[in-house]
């Protein structure tokens, strides 16, 4: 028996005086490297307690010391059952940490007296979403006391939460009740603030009208009272000022921390904003918080609207809603508030997609100006679809909700005009017969939705479009990815996805990039894309993850067949500041270049071979308005001749860009990706920003985005040659302003 599993039949509690609390009597903790006496069957908890999260699942938390049972080994198809050997009750109460899934009999923690299940519990989840987080619970056992008894922890579930997590089983005589606090605050403004201290323990929340009705509830790591916030959170209360609503926070021992909450008129428009120290300058992100999937990107009115996966109350994923931006330019971007909310705790705001009716054919159009109309997953209910007639600006949720119920999630839609009706195209799996697929239904009014046709092998985050090959609309092709952006060419017939570029996928994004999507009503008739730069984070800041550049994509003939090209988006040209270029140069190792003595404020050679770029602070002029240039906000353009030598290498504010000769490979962090040669050139354009590079190769034939952390001391571009020289057809380093200085500069 190991130390850490001690089992309260096999030990002999010591006396207690009559008044005296009798202490505590641990069952099991889960801190050693085996389960000791208790007894494991099937696949779901592996030989030994978890150390934590398990591969493939969200972060577990709440757990007490380093390990707990969790049922997720092989992931939520794996079943089974952990048993407890007998032990005596000897306590009023059992205490117990439990999480997972909420299937009753399914995912379970039993309590056994002469075989039968005397007393069952289950975790919070049944929906997509949700939390990993342990919570107390505890059975009042008084009745039982004296009885031999053993504990059981089920598994027997497949597909989405199918799994159970339990920890810290003590018998006491006090149970663990979820502590609560609560706080009137009267509201004057149309913000309430929240203070977020990222890593403090995550609670759920909930704000109260003054029935008690909830009016929002969310997870938050609360920052402690009296410690300096990393950031504050902000809920559009503006239809109820003028009331006293309540915060109510479960789980909370100190109710002195919920001093913390305030009100004020600006939300999270305040001084410094987007002027952090690790902010981009040319990618987006969300004020604060958590953004991930693009979602909604639809153009109206002179506006290019970004809806996105958004946490406003965590720097973490969770409490999924759509975050919203506009921008007249796909450069400049402005923060709306909050688009859609979840429809309750649990039952998220999921990913989806944004058009507009110009034939009104929902009816949802109310005045002069065709509806926007945006179809997302409701993580409990299913594709659901709402409206705004203003721009975006508010939306009303369509009363016949779900349009879809499946297993999937992520509808994306789009007019088909040939057959004058609207696709979705919507991810769909199947657990038992492990399915991936997506789903094709057509609908004549956004309501009514009739399934058509499914295509395997894709998962989540769907895109479909129509390119010209070489411009040659005649040459058409439909395009469909999933969120790793891998995709297949083919024809459409408005019901069903012939691919035409063989059986296997084809690639043309690489690195931290999932889950684009395409612009719908793109006003020159462009196909622009924005993914979700996944895994770029900034620790230490009130906002984390961001978008990549937008790029826009065309369909072109090469020796293997039509291929995607994606370039950056024109607009980026308007960030050049100042610009410098040398072109038809060799570049010879070890060799003294002359163009060492050229005195120029962007460039300078070593004695080295080494091109050194100095991009230290320096004030600009544009149009008379004084900006300063940080350092950490390039674009480069470079083509060149390999000639002879084995690698040619970019040092980028520290982060090294390498072409690989030989290979033909394009190598920057984790990321290998063939470039060829085209006439014995390679051609390399480059952003760099704060937190990451982007990286369009080959005249866009590859992409890729990798996140690059620069340190303060970074400040300068390198080139060398490795092995031979090279030739230097064009090398041209543009100075790039702020997008956000830009914007407020209109």
């Amino acid at each position: 028996m190991l130390a850490t599993m001690v089992l309260a039949g096999l030990l002999a509690a010591a006396p207690t005086a009559p008044d005296e609390p009798r202490p505590d009597v641990p069952i099991a903790d889960f801190e050693g490297p085996e389960y000791g006496a208790w007894k494991a069957t099937g696949e779901a908890f592996g030989d030994a307690p978890a150390r934590g999260t398990l591969p493939g699942q969200m972060t577990v938390e709440g757990y007490r010391g380093q390990g707990l049972v969790n049922s997720f080994h092989g992931g939520d198809d794996a079943t089974g059952e952990l048993t407890s050997p007998p032990f005596r009750i000897e306590r009023t109460h059992l205490n117990f940490l439990i999480g997972g899934g909420g299937w009753i009999g399914e995912t379970c923690l039993d309590l056994l007296v002469d075989g039968k299940v005397v007393r069952s519990a289950i975790g919070p989840n049944r929906e997509p979403g949700g939390s990993e987080k342990l919570r107390w619970d505890a059975w009042d056992v008084k009745d039982l006391q004296g009885r031999e008894a053993t504990l059981r922890v089920v598994d027997r579930r497949k597909g989405g939460w199918g799994h159970i997590n339990v920890d810290h089983i003590v018998q006491t005589d006090e149970p663990k009740a979820p502590a609560h606090a609560s706080r009137s605050i009267a509201l004057t403004h149309q913000y309430l603030t929240i203070p977020v201290k990222t890593g403090a323990p995550k609670v759920r929340a909930k704000i109260l009208d003054e029935s008690g009705s909830i009016l929002r509830e969310f997870d938050v790591e609360l920052a402690p009272a009296r410690e300096k916030p990393d950031f504050l959170a902000a809920s559009d209360l503006e239809a109820h000022k003028g009331k006293t609503l309540t915060v109510r926070v479960d789980e909370l021992e100190d109710a002195k921390i919920l001093e913390g909450i305030g009100q004020d008129a600006r939300g999270l428009d305040r001084p410094g904003l987007y002027g952090e120290p690790h902010r981009p300058q040319l990618h987006f992100t969300s004020r604060v918080g958590w953004l991930n999937d693009p979602n909604g990107l639809v153009w109206q009115d002179g506006e290019y609207h970004l809806f996105y996966q958004h946490n406003p109350f965590g720097w973490g994923w969770g409490n999924m809603h759509w975050g919203h931006a506009v921008s007249p330019d796909l450069v400049t971007w402005t923060e709306l508030p909050i688009a859609i909310y979840p429809h309750q705790y649990g039952d998220w705001a999921f990913s989806g997609s944004a058009l507009v009716d110009h034939q009104n054919t929902s009816g949802f159009q109310k005045g002069d100006r065709p509806p926007l109309v945006a179809a997302y997953t409701s993580t409990g209910r299913g594709e659901c679809i709402v409206y705004s007639n203003d721009r975006g600006r508010t939306w009303t949720e369509f009363e016949g909700n779900p349009v879809v119920k499946h297993e999937g999630r992520d509808p994306r839609i789009l007019w088909y005009a040939p057959g004058k009706h609207w696709v979705m195209v919507v991810y769909d799996e199947d657990a038992k017969a492990k399915r991936e697929s997506l789903d094709f239904y057509t609908s004549p009014d956004l309501k009514a939705w009739t399934f058509a046709s499914r295509l395997d092998g894709f998962f989540e985050c769907p895109d479909l479009f129509e390119l010209a090959v070489d411009g040659d609309l005649n040459k058409s092709l439909w395009v469909v990815y999933g969120a790793d952006a891998q995709y297949k060419l083919g024809t459409f017939d408005g019901k069903t996805f012939t691919p035409t570029s063989g059986p296997d996928k084809l690639a043309f994004r690489h690195g931290n990039f999932y889950a684009a999507q395409t612009f719908s009503d793109e006003p020159k008739g462009r196909r622009i894309q924005i993914g979700w730069a996944r895994e770029v984070t900034f620790p230490g800041s009130p906002f984390n993850q961001q978008m990549a550049l937008p790029a826009e994509l065309t369909l072109r003939s090469t020796k293997d067949g039509p291929r995607i090209i994606a370039e950056p988006v024109a607009e980026l040209k308007a960030l050049r500041a100042d610009s410098c270029e040398f072109s038809r140069m060799t570049l010879e190792p070890g060799a003294d270049n002359p163009l060492s003595r050229r005195s120029h404020s962007l460039l300078a050679f070593s004695p080295l071979a080494r091109l050194q770029i100095p991009i230290q602070s320096k004030s600009v002029n544009d149009l008379g308005r004084a900006e300063k240039y940080d350092g950490h906000s390039c674009e480069i353009e470079l083509s060149f001749r390999p000639g002879a030598a084995k690698f040619l290498e970019l040092d980028l504010l520290g982060t090294p860009l390498v072409y690989d000769v030989e290979r033909q490979d394009v190598v920057c962090k984790q990321v290998r990706t063939f470039v060829p040669q085209v006439d014995g050139v390679v051609d390399l354009h480059v952003f760099v920003d704060r937190g990451s590079i982007e990286v369009f190769a080959g005249g866009g034939r590859t992409a890729i985005s990798v996140a690059a952390t620069q340190g303060e001391t970074d400040h300068e571009l390198g080139l060398a040659a490795k092995g031979g020289a090279v030739r230097l057809e064009k090398l041209v380093v543009h100075r790039l302003r702020s997008a956000w200085e830009t914007r407020d500069a209109r």
